[in-house]
């Protein structure tokens, strides 16, 4: 959650967490923000793990083998050895599975809340909006495009863990703040 692979990757998390953790912050608490925002961090890189052992299974029929550099049989998995040869050798890094965290508790608490999106010139409410970015973050999750090195099912793992932390903490939207 400390490390980021570009500058645009840091900027685009930061500035979401400058937009909207001052909002949950201030609703919350500083204690309960901190630790959501590090248990939607943790649990979204929980959730791609799991992902991956299950990407692993499908390719191997075991959720584990050797690391890809010390098992001389690597290379039977054909097509799919460049697969788990990415597996096994990319870092999950940057704090994107935790600012999902903290974007579907905004969602939950400031349901009506209006944001302007770049590119669409009217505000659209946080409960439209957040949902079809998941949606298209479960998409492209699934569909695995060519290049694509971003990490979609610990977005997803964060915005679960969101998801559920706000409904255990019983946490409901404050009634002096539109």
């Amino acid at each position: 959650m400390f490390m980021h692979g570009s500058l645009g990757h840091i900027f685009f998390n930061m500035f979401a967490l400058f937009m909207f953790g001052p909002i949950l912050e201030y609703s919350i608490g500083s204690k309960r923000f901190f630790q959501l925002y590090f248990i939607c961090g943790i649990g979204a890189v929980a959730i791609q793990m799991l992902v991956q052992a299950f990407q692993v299974h499908g390719i191997t029929g075991g959720f584990m083998i050797a690391h890809p550099e010390l098992d001389s049989s690597f290379l039977q998995y054909g097509a799919n050895a460049q697969k788990l040869y990415d597996i096994y050798n990319t870092p999950v890094v940057g704090a994107s599975g935790a600012i999902f965290g903290l974007l579907v508790a905004f969602g939950m608490l400031y349901p009506n809340m209006e944001m302007m999106i770049l590119f669409i010139p009217v505000p659209v409410k946080a409960k439209y909006i957040i949902p079809v970015y998941i949606l298209v973050e479960i998409y492209l999750g699934f569909e695995q495009f060519g290049g694509d090195n971003v990490a979609h099912f610990a977005h997803l793992g964060g915005a679960l863990f969101g998801f559920i932390m706000v409904k255990l903490w019983h946490l409901q939207r404050p009634n002096n703040y539109f």
